[in-house]
């Protein structure tokens, strides 16, 4: 119930927004082509991008006419219907133990800190997670994951900066066998699309994973930031290309009006949300909730 709380305060801009602008608008009176060129503009500015804005327009007219409507109420219900069919479009990472999950993103985007709350979500689920320090560019990386295994009270496998990063995370990973783990989280570097370099390095982790557990569920989640809004969609594709991607992390939800990202996200890529971020304490980060979430936007 707590979380469900903090989804809506963290989602107060994006609602706050949409409400009201769908209220204006609703307020003129019938569903007119006026009307709908409105609700492409308020949709297009959450940040749902044209293409799925049009779908959903394209849908909710549809069934407007089909079914004759006239209320706010009736019209906000067919609205919230749509959104969701796209939603829950999306299939589903599917989360069977033991399990490896390599977290990538660029600098930014609080993938460190996903990495946590990720742990202390598993660590309440009575799983036994184990962290790999995987960006060994940084100090300040390792030193981060190490707090944060710390306050989950998590196993932690590191080594010192600038040690070859495939090897730490082979070396995670034969730990992380041995001792029967549940749920191991790979730190990476912040890697820029443009660098290939670094995606190069990201491949050779991929392939470390495959090779040193190969009957481990192994799941590659981009950790993405929702203020930065269709650039986001961007980084999902240049990732994807790279190594392929099983799911998004979706971060400080709370700091934008532009929530609505969540939507073309999943809706264009072919990618499901696995988890939201809409606030800065430990149990901050939950499973994506489909209908909680359209609840708390409109």
């Amino acid at each position: 119930m707590g979380f469900f709380k903090n989804l809506f305060n963290g989602l107060k801009k994006t609602k706050e927004t949409l409400s009201k602008k769908l209220s204006m608008i609703f307020g003129r009176g019938e569903l007119t082509d006026d009307f709908f060129d409105d609700l492409e503009a308020i949709l297009i500015g959450s940040d749902m991008g044209v293409q799925t804005t049009e779908e959903i327009i394209d849908d909710v007219r549809a069934k407007c006419k089909k079914s004759h409507i006239k209320t706010q109420n009736e019209f906000t219900e067919i609205l919230k219907q749509s959104i969701l069919d796209i939603l829950e479009s999306g299939v589903k990472a599917e989360e069977e133990y033991p399990m490896a999950v390599l977290v990538i993103g660029v600098n930014g985007v609080g993938k460190t800190t996903s990495i946590g709350k990720m742990a202390n979500y598993y660590k309440q689920q009575k799983k036994e997670v184990m962290l790999v320090a995987g960006d060994t560019f940084r100090a300040a990386a390792t030193n981060q994951l190490v707090e944060w295994a710390n306050r989950a009270k998590v196993k932690i496998v590191k080594q010192n900066e600038g040690t070859d990063s495939a090897s730490v995370v082979f070396d995670g990973l034969t730990s992380a066998k041995a001792k029967n783990m549940d749920v191991v989280l790979i730190d990476t570097a912040g890697r820029l699309h443009v660098k290939e370099n670094l995606m190069e390095e990201l491949k050779k982790i991929d392939r470390v994973v495959d090779k040193t557990w190969a009957e481990v569920n192994y799941k590659k989640y981009i950790v993405l930031d929702a203020t930065t809004g269709q650039n986001a969609i961007s980084q999902v594709k240049y990732f994807n290309e790279a190594v392929g991607i099983d799911g998004i992390i979706l971060t400080k939800l709370d700091g934008t009006a532009k929530g609505g990202v969540v939507i073309p996200i999943i809706n264009e890529l072919h990618v499901p949300v696995v988890f939201i971020g809409v606030g800065e304490g430990i149990d901050d980060l939950r499973p994506f909730d489909a209908k909680e979430f359209v609840d708390a936007i409109i």
